[in-house]
């Protein structure tokens, strides 16, 4: 059985990026190793479906270890990506007072398939319920070519200001 889409591919243009890295972390404060997502490629506010992409690169921290000579990016990364989207378009779109997010809950994950170092993983996400300024749930898909490798339902819950760690 072959999963409906969150959007069809005929929707965006997956090589037009709307906002870039650098525009991304002027939003999330994920830096380093942890920034984790490249680029959104689609926003429709009134449908609440965006659509973003993570490219997994061969000299990313995880191909070494995870596994050795048989390199596949981690879950818990994937799950990371979808949380960055959704923390991107929670602050972005004003849904926060706060300038944080955090990973609230996560169900009925499923891994269909390998993300392997020189993927695109295309996120994909529709918010299904929110309370301003408290929770955001969402659904999410990646993919990575035409084919659905990872979905599930993710919680986004704001954390305080004060939660952010000070240099």
């Amino acid at each position: 059985m072959k999963k409906e889409l969150i959007v069809d591919f005929d929707e965006f243009d997956r090589n037009k990026i709307l906002y870039d890295r650098a525009a991304i972390e002027r939003v999330n404060p994920h830096r380093f190793e942890m920034s984790l997502l490249d680029g959104i490629l689609f926003e429709d506010h009134s449908t609440k479906r965006y659509v973003g992409f993570c490219d997994a690169k061969p000299s990313e921290f995880w191909t070494r270890g995870h596994f050795p000579g048989h390199a596949i990016m981690p879950g818990v990364l994937i799950c990371e990506v979808a949380a960055q989207l959704c923390s991107f378009v929670a602050i972005s779109s004003g849904f926060l007072r706060s300038k944080m997010i955090g990973l609230g809950g996560l169900d009925e994950v499923r891994f269909r398939a390998p993300v392997l170092p020189g993927d695109r993983l295309i996120m994909m996400m529709e918010e299904l319920r929110s309370r301003a300024n408290i929770l955001m749930q969402i659904r999410f898909q990646g993919l990575v070519g035409n084919e659905v490798v990872t979905d599930g339902l993710l919680k986004g819950v704001v954390l305080p200001d004060d939660s952010l760690a000070k240099e």
